[in-house]
């Protein structure tokens, strides 16, 4: 019983610390989001440490990476998910760089973290197939997001930003799921609905503060 009370309140903890950061750096200017300060990278080391950093500075990028891994757990082959997701991602900054317009993308990229969000703290269970769909689609979005730090660079430095943050995805995704289900195997399902309602409190901090823009 002890234990089951210690659990839930670290739980509780790590709901409400992630929904308060959340809150506070949903209020901070888009530059945050640019790990240059909004100069474009010129070299490949650059570039890769530019990919890298983007989607985990930028919070709501990696409120949805994180959920990407999480979503489908207990699904078949739900690892494909998250590869999907960065796939789509290569593909949205591919359609920034040759000027194609996403209609409202910070309200897609902040929807998409609500959603997935609420998936984990209702505790639906989505066939692998649909989940791959939202991914993807919120693929694109996210990546056309990242290709705005990127516009203007040379192939050398695009390369490795393409890199990094397929790479930063990737293993942030499949780490955070594979730890999950590690630390919590014997209460997975009410781990990821704590982590769900503080994914939707992100999410609707992001919301907000795209429609107030």
């Amino acid at each position: 019983m002890r234990q089951t009370k210690t659990l839930a309140s670290v739980q509780g903890c790590f709901a409400g610390a992630v929904t308060g950061l959340a809150l506070l750096l949903a209020a901070l200017p888009a530059s945050a989001h640019h790990m240059m300060g909004g100069q474009v990278p010129s070299n490949g080391f650059e570039g890769f440490m530019s990919g890298l950093a983007h989607p985990v500075i930028g919070l709501d990028h990696l409120a949805f990476v994180a959920a990407s891994g999480l979503v489908a757990i207990g699904a078949a082959r739900g690892w494909i998910v998250p590869v999907v997701f960065a796939a789509a991602a290569l593909g949205g900054t591919g359609l920034h760089l040759q000027s194609w317009d996403l209609p409202f993308p910070e309200l897609m990229v902040s929807g998409s973290v609500v959603l997935f969000g609420l998936l984990l703290a209702m505790g639906r269970q989505l066939p692998t197939v649909a989940l791959g769909a939202i991914a993807l689609v919120a693929g694109l979005f996210h990546g056309y997001a990242y290709g705005e730090s990127i516009v203007g660079a040379g192939m050398v430095p695009l390369t490795a930003y393409l890199i990094g943050f397929t790479a930063i995805q990737l293993t942030i995704a499949l780490g955070v799921r594979g730890l999950v289900q590690q630390l919590a195997e014997g209460s997975i399902a009410q781990t990821l609905r704590y982590i769900g309602f503080a994914i939707v409190g992100a999410g609707a901090a992001f919301l907000a503060s795209a429609l107030g823009a």
